[in-house]
């Protein structure tokens, strides 16, 4: 049973890491009709919401593209930054959600933000004690492990409507903005749908680590 919950885990987790990849190449290959690339696509969004303070910044790394609440900065990819395509589009739009959302005191992007260090912690310790529990045949500690993957739940759930959110206002904003035609939506809509969806998969695959963790103290109990 435990080799076929992390095997099921396991495929759930690639499956959508192909998925997300497959739409991101695909739509990276699709030029904007409007020829706005992503730092443009950000700033224009940006700027319309009230959002000049907002900084847009080039990292290094493929879809590293995140919104830093804490310093107002907007961080886009070399290709999302540089890029053309519906993709660059897409990304650059979806990080800009996140910065509306900061600026509306969207509830679930505070609560994300408020339990940041507990998760943290949690991701740092947990593994750390489940691989003693079991190295050790410390069965009990996996309880405590169970517990800071719990946490971790929490936060992927919480998560799941803060990325959604930010998609939707995303698809909203491009489309309001006129940078991109309407031809394009279809594709923009798969793109940031596909992102969504790695964070389902992720909720996925710790409901099931959780089980199966479970199994494991309750068989030890039983002995």
């Amino acid at each position: 049973m435990y080799t076929i919950l992390f095997f099921i885990s396991f495929m759930i987790t690639i499956s959508s890491q192909i998925y997300i990849n497959s739409k991101y190449n695909e739509t990276n290959k699709i030029q904007n009709n409007n020829q706005y690339t992503g730092k443009e696509t950000a700033r224009k969004i940006l700027d319309k919401n009230g959002l000049k303070n907002v900084k847009i910044k080039e990292v290094s790394g493929t879809l590293s593209d995140h919104y830093d609440p804490q310093n107002k900065v907007v961080n886009l990819s070399s290709d999302i930054y540089n890029g053309r395509t519906l993709a660059a589009i897409s990304v650059a739009s979806h990080e800009c959600g996140h910065a509306i959302q900061d600026k509306n005191g969207y509830l679930f992007l505070r609560i994300r933000s408020s339990i940041v260090p507990l998760v943290n912690f949690a991701s740092k310790i947990g593994y750390i004690i489940i691989m003693i529990s079991i190295i050790t045949s410390m069965f009990k500690l996996i309880w405590i492990g169970i517990l800071t993957e719990l946490i971790i739940l929490l936060f992927q759930i919480i998560t799941l409507p803060v990325e959604f959110n930010a998609s939707n206002r995303a698809l909203k904003q491009i489309e309001k903005l006129n940078i991109i035609n309407p031809d394009e939506k279809k594709e923009c809509s798969g793109m940031l749908r596909a992102a969504a969806l790695t964070y389902v998969a992720g909720v996925a695959t710790s409901l099931i680590e959780i089980f199966r963790l479970i199994l494991i103290a309750r068989s030890d109990e039983r002995r």
